[in-house]
């Protein structure tokens, strides 16, 4: 069973910048794939980032590339969603979510099995 804890949440003005994290534990397998998803009042959860637990790819939703970036810190398993230049429609509660195996569909959210509780993100304009 893993546990993934998400945190850096809060509200920024339009143009700025967030970090949040997400904090596994448990059995980390090295095949996993860990992903971010967000949901929006009223929307339906969709995909944002993915990445391998091992090797560098990474994957994005049209809506944020050039503007967030995934990593991971294998040591500390943890995986990060760096966000720059946020704009107003990127308000939305954040997911960290995670499978330990390698999937094709990592964009799909029925694809993971483990999910996080969630951290709001507001952006004012």
């Amino acid at each position: 069973q893993v546990q993934l804890v998400e945190s850096g949440g809060e509200l920024v003005q339009a143009g700025g910048s967030l970090r949040l994290s997400c904090a596994a534990s448990g059995r980390i397998f090295s095949s996993s794939t860990m992903g971010w998803f967000r949901q929006a009042p009223g929307k339906e959860r969709e995909f944002v980032a993915a990445i391998r637990w091992t090797g560098g790819n990474a994957y994005y939703a049209d809506s944020v590339k050039g503007r967030f970036t995934i990593s991971r810190e294998n040591a500390k398993n943890t995986v990060y969603l760096q966000m720059n230049s946020l704009k107003p429609e990127d308000t939305a509660v954040y997911y960290c979510a995670g499978v330990p195996v390698y999937i094709g569909s990592y964009y799909y959210s029925g694809a993971y099995t483990y999910w996080g509780q969630g951290t709001q993100v507001t952006v004012s304009s």
